[in-house]
């Protein structure tokens, strides 16, 4: 089987990151994984949700398409006075994700929201907001460290995450659109730079799947995880 854009089947979409792609949020970056392109913005607020314990801080993330950000014109969610269930379950994940690697006693009595606005859709876009909404969070904080405001990073690990899926029997790393569409298995991961699972979601569109398949998607997501972790690093100057 040949890939639409060529690519080896373990092979990453081209990825860049460009930091600071904000001028007013206290860490940023625009993310582009092929043709998908996610703005992340992370702004810091002296105040945290009610249920969040006393002398913790709390990271949250939100989620939204721009109309045009796919092949058709889709409504906003503010059109339609409430959020969309993807955009709900999308900016969940997302939230879970960044606050694995972050320790909350050390953040302190703030909240940081990440914000994810995708540009351009073109698949996966969920994990390429986890991987830049790491280094828009990584950013915020250290300025917090920069401008005496934390003593010390409270960042326990780094997080990113890719998509794998099953397309003709072929198991392939990070699915375009088209792929994705045609896949008969759908896989996401979340993983720290530890190599450990933050989240999977894997759903047999097309067919079931067996635990050897899954293993082995998940495998494939590691490696495509790690070389994602390796980009974060060098555009935070890790």
């Amino acid at each position: 089987m040949s890939r639409i854009d060529g690519r080896k089947n373990d092979q990453l979409r081209p990825v860049e990151i460009i930091p600071h792609f904000n001028k007013f949020a206290e860490g940023s970056c625009l993310i582009k994984c092929g043709n998908t392109q996610v703005l992340c913005c992370a702004s810091v607020e002296e105040r945290t949700p009610p249920h969040v314990p006393e002398g913790e801080g709390w990271v949250t993330a939100e989620y939204s398409m721009l109309p045009r950000a796919n092949r058709e014109r889709s409504r906003r969610d503010i059109a339609k006075l409430k959020l969309s269930p993807r955009s709900a379950e999308i900016q969940r994940l997302v939230g879970r994700s960044l606050r694995a690697c972050v320790d909350m006693a050390k953040l302190g009595e703030r909240t940081i929201t990440v914000d994810c606005d995708v540009l351009q859709g073109d698949g996966g876009t969920r994990t390429a907001s986890v991987t830049g909404g790491f280094v828009a969070l990584s950013l915020a904080l250290h300025k917090l460290v920069e401008e005496g405001m934390l003593e010390e990073m409270p960042l326990v690990d780094c997080v990113s995450a890719v998509s794998a899926g099953i397309v003709n029997d072929e198991l392939l790393l990070d699915l375009c659109y088209e792929e994705d569409s045609s896949a008969q298995v759908d896989l996401n991961c979340v993983m720290t730079g530890s190599g450990k699972l933050v989240e999977i979601q894997g759903t047999g569109e097309g067919r079931a799947f067996t635990l050897e398949e899954q293993r082995a998607l998940v495998d494939l997501c590691a490696k495509g995880i790690k070389e994602l972790q390796g980009i974060q690093k060098s555009v935070l100057g890790g």
